[in-house]
């Protein structure tokens, strides 16, 4: 059974290089930092500190030793703030950024709910499809889809994204059904801000070059266009789920489908995260 007795106490001699320190850190007695250290020495039977009139340093074993005990007091006091957090109001403001289609069609009801709940929050909703300098820019909290690039920023996955290649049934029957990837070079398909689709054959990624009679940055607009029938489209799920399932876009080549992606909270990478971040974070993620 492990015993959390003397680890506050080793944990203080170590970060302030001294017993007298530690003690008027703890507002206890020298004496018994004293002691509390050399029952944990004891217990763990592991010399902890080289002591001499002058300096206390640790040893190489109990510099790993304070590494541990440092985080499973961070665990420990974080745990006691989410309890205190939980049991007070969530006010001030909370600034989050997010991809303008997603924002709108999945982030934006969400966070709406959530202020319904904590009424003396105020949030202020950035949707852009440029990717904002979280810190320079002030935001607590965006929503990045896909792969991340690397940072020093801290990240939880959500949710998920997949790429959906889908067109009307009246276009199918016109122009025919795409089973394999070079059927595609017979089809019209629309394009977005690239010139190609991405697939997965034969386990391997593949760029593949794609030719259309429009090609669009937007969306929503290649989302019209594959609705009339103009041709075949390549867009992330939460555009056309609502039609697939109404059956007014049929999937295709689902065996070629990449992998989902994972869509992102990315906030600072404090020691403490404020309450109505992580609160926010939370919610997002058991609702998407």
């Amino acid at each position: 059974m492990y015993s959390w007795e003397g680890i506050s106490e080793f944990v203080a001699v170590a970060e302030t290089n001294g017993f007298t320190a530690a003690a008027k850190k703890l507002g206890i007695s020298t004496a018994q930092v004293s002691r509390q250290v050399s029952r944990l020495e004891s217990r763990i039977a592991t010399k902890l500190f080289n002591r001499t009139t002058r300096q206390v340093a640790l040893t190489e074993l109990g510099a790993t030793y304070y590494h541990h005990c440092r985080r499973a007091l961070d665990g420990l006091e974080e745990a006691e703030r989410a309890i205190t957090d939980l049991q007070s109001v969530i006010t001030g403001k909370l600034r989050v950024s997010a991809p303008v289609i997603y924002g709108e069609r999945r982030l934006a009801p969400l966070i709406h709910d959530f202020i319904k709940q904590h009424h003396e929050l105020e949030v202020e909703l950035y949707l852009t499809n440029r990717q904002v300098n979280l810190i320079d820019e002030g935001f607590d909290l965006v929503i990045r889809l896909g792969e991340l690039e690397s940072s020093s920023l801290m990240a939880k996955k959500l949710a998920t994204r997949k790429q959906v290649v889908c067109a009307t049934p009246a276009y199918i029957e016109s122009n025919g059904l795409p089973e394999t990837l070079t059927d595609l070079n017979a089809h019209n398909c629309l394009r977005g801000a690239t010139e190609y689709w991405r697939f997965i054959d034969n386990g391997k990624p593949v760029n593949l070059p794609v030719k259309g009679n429009l090609s669009c940055n937007i969306g929503l607009a290649l989302l019209d266009a594959g609705l009339k029938g103009l041709g075949i489209i390549q867009l992330p799920d939460y555009y056309v789920s609502p039609y697939i399932d109404s059956k007014a876009l049929l999937p295709l080549l689902h065996e070629y489908q990449v992998p989902e992606e994972g869509i992102w909270a990315l906030y600072p990478n404090n020691r403490y995260l404020s309450p109505k971040v992580r609160l926010l974070i939370d919610y997002l993620g058991k609702k998407l």
